[in-house]
């Protein structure tokens, strides 16, 4: 009784050669030049960040300024940077459900100190 020890060659769609196949943009995320835009995307929102901070907007101009720009930017390191944006629903829908609950927690500790109202 002779048992039989080949190994069936891989397919070459999956492997070859012991390097997995090429995985689509779509499926993997950005080219590189794709995250170097994203990055110069992220360096102009912080520098517009550091402009209103020296530019004295009053309380209610300034804080909801810097909140959006606070969640757009982590809306685009969390799709981009970090593939939410490629990867299963549920993943991005609890990343958001916390960007939401921290906004929410943050505005209502402001609106508690009366932010708003300072002019």
């Amino acid at each position: 009784m002779s048992i039989d020890h080949t190994i069936d060659p891989p397919d070459h769609a999956e492997v070859t050669q012991g390097v997995p196949a090429p995985v689509s943009e779509h499926e993997h995320g950005l080219t590189d030049m794709g995250y170097v835009k994203v990055a110069v995307i992220l360096a102009v929102m912080t520098g517009l960040e550091v402009t209103l901070s020296y530019a004295g907007l009053p309380g209610n101009v300034f804080m909801p300024a810097l909140l959006i720009l606070m969640a757009a930017k982590f809306w685009t390191v969390v799709s981009y940077f970090m593939h939410l944006k490629f990867d299963n629903p549920i993943f991005t829908k609890l990343f958001y459900s916390g960007l939401f609950l921290a906004l929410f927690v943050f505005t209502v500790v402001l609106l508690t100190f009366r932010f708003f109202d300072r002019s």
